[in-house]
């Protein structure tokens, strides 16, 4: 899948840091202020935008669904927050009412039959408010949806001896928390349970950073079909950071691949290579979760995994995939689209 994108980098697109203007230059926007607390804080303008707002019926209060997709779709960052109460959500039995902001940090974003927005938090342990951590070290693969349908797959880390058989588990006993709505739950017992829901936040806000350019861009055979691998080098020479849209990256997870759901993967990338000769870019990815594509996108048993990725500006993707159940290691490869971002 190759949608058109929402903006594409030209020379006279890229500051260098000669270019940028002084703080004193700003103007009002770059002006410092003093906090209640003292501390100067330059109120420089936020690249962070609400694409999409929702009231806890989950109903839009501003912004739409389409805003979010273009933004996603040009290669947007994602972030969602949300307002709780403290025992609502976290410890029912507390009388602290408390209301909780959270600002969650969506490193992985689907773009789903170029219509449905999904993001997965990639990076993050299990938190146990206010104190500290869970009691046993997992990976809190929370994914949302752009109609706030929420999921939940933990890996745990320490691979314990499953309790339990893969496939559908009963429901969990939430009759404490009634603002939290469980629609399913799979493989209870093993080392990679999961489970999808919906809690009733206060609100839901579907922020976008929507700052990064697209140089490059090639099909699964390696055919350029926009922008300029030359572009992509010159600009991650300079620390520009990059970013990888990978089409189709989890149709090998659907029974029938050639026919799998339209789907696009956007991932943030660390460390860059570019072999000058050659002139072949390649890239190492921030940890990758991926899920059999659907609208809306959920966990199943056996239809999602995670690791890491090398994409190559060829179309070429080199996998090092963990199964969650064993967490055993599978190298693997395949072809795909592949759009390149920077910024």
């Amino acid at each position: 899948m190759n949608p058109e994108p929402s903006r594409r980098i030209q020379e006279a697109d890229i500051v260098t840091p000669a270019s940028q203007p002084s703080l004193a230059a700003v103007g009002q926007e770059g002006q410092a202020s003093v906090a209640a607390s003292g501390t100067r804080i330059e109120s420089r303008t936020s690249h962070w935008r609400n694409a999409l707002v929702l009231d806890r019926d989950r109903q839009v209060i501003s912004g739409s669904s389409e805003a979010l997709t273009a933004a996603v779709r040009g290669g947007a960052d994602l972030r969602i927050y949300t307002e709780f109460r403290h025992n609502e959500h976290i410890d029912t039995k507390s009388n602290n009412r408390e209301l909780i902001k959270e600002v969650a940090d969506f490193r992985i974003t689907y773009l789903l039959e170029d219509r449905w927005v999904a993001g997965i938090i990639n990076l993050r342990q299990p938190i146990e408010l206010p104190d500290g951590f869970g009691p046993r070290p997992s990976m809190s693969f929370f994914l949302y949806n752009q109609n706030a349908d929420q999921a939940i797959a933990r890996p745990y880390l320490d691979g314990g001896p499953a309790t339990g058989p893969l496939g559908p588990a009963p429901l969990d006993d939430h009759s404490d928390m009634p603002k939290y709505h469980q629609f399913d739950a799979w493989d209870a017992g093993t080392n990679a349970p999961s489970s999808n829901f919906a809690y009733d936040f206060e609100i839901y806000k579907f922020m976008v950073c929507d700052d990064w350019q697209e140089v490059y861009a090639c099909d699964a055979e390696g055919k350029m079909l926009t922008g300029s691998i030359d572009t992509l080098a010159k600009e991650f020479a300079q620390g520009r950071e990059v970013k990888v849209g990978i089409g189709g990256l989890c149709a090998d997870m659907t029974a029938d691949a050639a026919h799998a759901m339209p789907h696009e993967v956007f991932v943030q990338c660390g460390s860059c290579y570019y072999y000058t000769g050659r002139k072949q870019f390649m890239a190492a990815s921030q940890p990758v979760v991926r899920v059999q594509p659907a609208i809306p996108l959920r966990y199943k048993s056996k239809e999602w995994d995670f690791g890491w990725l090398m994409p190559r500006s060829d179309g070429h993707i080199a996998r090092w995939l963990i199964d969650p159940y064993t967490l055993k290691f599978i190298r693997s490869e395949s072809r795909h689209a592949i759009r390149w971002f920077v910024r």
